[in-house]
Parts: C-alpha cells; sequence; structure tokens
C-alpha cells in the first residue's frame, strides 16, 4: 500500500487529491456520484461577507482545451454558508478547505473572524485574485505588499491549529515573490496556481463570449503554466507545502505536479464533465507511484528537483518502469 498522508502544517489528509474551489459546488453535487471522504479534503467555493448575485449570463465559453468564466464570485455569504453547506460538509466526514474572498482587507477579515468558531473548517484558502475595489478593482494578489496584507489579516482573524493557505494567480509579474510575501505573512501553503485571465470571441455574434468580456481560463491549457509555477516556488520555497492545480485530469497529470513539488492536488475544471475525476485521479495516481516503486507519495514531492538519475534509495523502480528524473514517459499505459 502506498502512504499517500499529506500534512499542511498542523493538517494532514489521508490523500493528496482535493477539489478546487468553486469547481465542486457546495459538495451535495458531487456527493451524488462518490462518497466525499473518498477526497482528502473538499474545497467551498470562495465564500464572501454579503450574498452575491455574480456577473450576468453568459458566463462560461468552452475554448481549445480549457473554459473560460467569468462568475463574479456569486454565493449566500458567510452567515448562509454556516448555518447550511458547512453543517453538511462536517456531517459527511471529508476535511473543509473554505475559501474565503473580499472587496477589500476588512471584507477578507471579517469573513475570517465570522468562521473561527466554526470547529469543521479544516483550513482557511485565501483567494487572493478577488478584485480590491480601493485599488480600481484591481486584484491582491497581483504584487506582494497587498498580498501580504491580506494573508497577514485573514491569519490574525483565524485560530489556531487552522491553516492558512495563499490561492495566486500567474499572472503577476513575479510569482515567487508574491508568495514569499505570503509565507513570511504567516501562510502555512500555498494554492498554485488560479485561472489565467483571457478573451474568447463569438463569431456568430461578433462580441465576446462572455457577458463580462474578459474571463479566467482553466483546464489543460493551463496546466505547463501551471507546472512551471510550482516548480519555480517549490525551488524557493522547498519547505512550504504547495497544492498544484490546473488542467490535472489523469493521475500521470498529478504526479508531475507531485514532482514538480507540489505535496497535493487540486481537481477542477475536469468535474464539470466527469464528476467522478477525483476519486478516479486517486487511484491513478496511486498506481503510477506504484509502478515506479514509490512507497510514500512525500518521497516523490519535488523529485524533479533531483539531478538527472538520482533515485533516493528508499524508492526502487519496478521493472518496466522508467526512473524518475528521466524525459522519457513509461512503456506500461494506465488504466
Amino acid at each position: 500500500m502506498t502512504d499517500l498522508t499529506v500534512r499542511i502544517g498542523p493538517l494532514e489528509l489521508a490523500n493528496p487529491v482535493v477539489t478546487a474551489a468553486g469547481c465542486g459546488g457546495t459538495g451535495r453535487e458531487l456527493a451524488r456520484f462518490f462518497e466525499l471522504t473518498r477526497l482528502g479534503a473538499f474545497t467551498t467555493t470562495s465564500v464572501m461577507l454579503q450574498p452575491r448575485a455574480g456577473r450576468p449570463t453568459p458566463r462560461v465559453a468552452e475554448t481549445p482545451s480549457g473554459m473560460l468564466t467569468a462568475m463574479g464570485l456569486p454565493g449566500p455569504g458567510v452567515d448562509s454558508f454556516l448555518e447550511r453547506d458547512l453543517p453538511w460538509l462536517a456531517e459527511q466526514g471529508v476535511p473543509a478547505i473554505v475559501s474565503v474572498a473580499g472587496n477589500s482587507l476588512e471584507e477578507y477579515a471579517e469573513v475570517a473572524r465570522r468562521l473561527n468558531a466554526a470547529r469543521a473548517v479544516a483550513a482557511v484558502e485565501v483567494n487572493l485574485a478577488a478584485p480590491n475595489v480601493e485599488d480600481r478593482g484591481r486584484m491582491f494578489g497581483r504584487l506582494p505588499g497587498p498580498a501580504a496584507e491580506v494573508v497577514r489579516a485573514v491569519r490574525a482573524a483565524t485560530r489556531r491549529g487552522v491553516p492558512v493557505l495563499a490561492k495566486l494567480a500567474p499572472d503577476v509579474a513575479d510569482l515567487v515573490n508574491v508568495a514569499l510575501a505570503c509565507v513570511d505573512a504567516g501562510a502555512e501553503g500555498l494554492s498554485l496556481i488560479n485561472t489565467m485571465a483571457g478573451l474568447a470571441i463569438d463569431p456568430v455574434t461578433l462580441r465576446p463570449a462572455l457577458a463580462g468580456v474578459s474571463g479566467g481560463l482553466s483546464g489543460p491549457a493551463i496546466r505547463p503554466v501551471a507546472l512551471r509555477c510550482v516548480y519555480e516556488v517549490h525551488a524557493a520555497l522547498p519547505g512550504v507545502p504547495i497544492i498544484g492545480s490546473g488542467g490535472i485530469a489523469t493521475g500521470l497529470d498529478a504526479l508531475e505536479f507531485v514532482l514538480a513539488g507540489a505535496s497535493a492536488v487540486a481537481v477542477g475544471t475536469a468535474l464539470f464533465h466527469d464528476p467522478t475525476a477525483a476519486p478516479r485521479i486517486l487511484r491513478e495516481l496511486e498506481e503510477a507511484l506504484s509502478a515506479r516503486g514509490i512507497g510514500r507519495l512525500a518521497d516523490a514531492v519535488g523529485l524533479a528537483h533531483r539531478p538527472p538519475g538520482h533515485v533516493p534509495p528508499q524508492i526502487s523502480p519496478r521493472r518496466g518502469a522508467t526512473r524518475p528524473g528521466r524525459a522519457s514517459e513509461p512503456k506500461e499505459k494506465l488504466p
């Protein structure tokens, strides 16, 4: 049996596969297809202080190898979430990573304060892609300073023992410096990456396909970018747990993120066409680790950073499997 446990600060997850924020609804939608306890954790849609209708439709547009969304962070607000959604998740027995967002520093902190009494909160993920109304709508995570201020405020409002994760988007000048600032401000982990800004034009209407004009690009189209971000941030902060996300659709996709430096992976866009994608990816990842003689997930984290041909002594690639670090793909095909 492969040891798939993951530790993020004081939080231990049974396995590394979680849902990406905003892609699993309230959890009730996915529970129709599999037991949520098969996940390492369920990440909620970003919770804001007040109810929010979101942007007008159309909000979603399909693109080659991806999807554009401009949802506008719709939701019932933190009070309704605490009354209705979080208790239901607690009943399912799945750790809840609660994504939080706000239009101002004060809103982030207030949402975190209201979550503080809820024992079902396993971790808080700070969505730094939310627009700052006090800075012409620019996202908080675009610069190290504003990102660190938000993380510091949420960390101060969150009880001890509950890790705070900073979720970062790649559309910044220097992602590594933003990540460093968030960790210095108290983040025990990082989520990489959020969606990338993109645009699609409808050839029938001759107008932008989304009502909000631009949106966030997700899916396999951004996987190489996400991998590069995880690799670079892990190189700079090798001791900081990373939840990697961006176009993960198979166990081998997940393995790439682990080798790049992710301790866990978040499945998002794949859930829209395959609601059972998360447990399938977990099974495929375990098979991929076993096929390479890796008995512990933790031993594979960041393995791509090691010199070519170097294999730690606890890893003994089985016959027919490619040694970690080589560029070629394994000969065997995973189901």
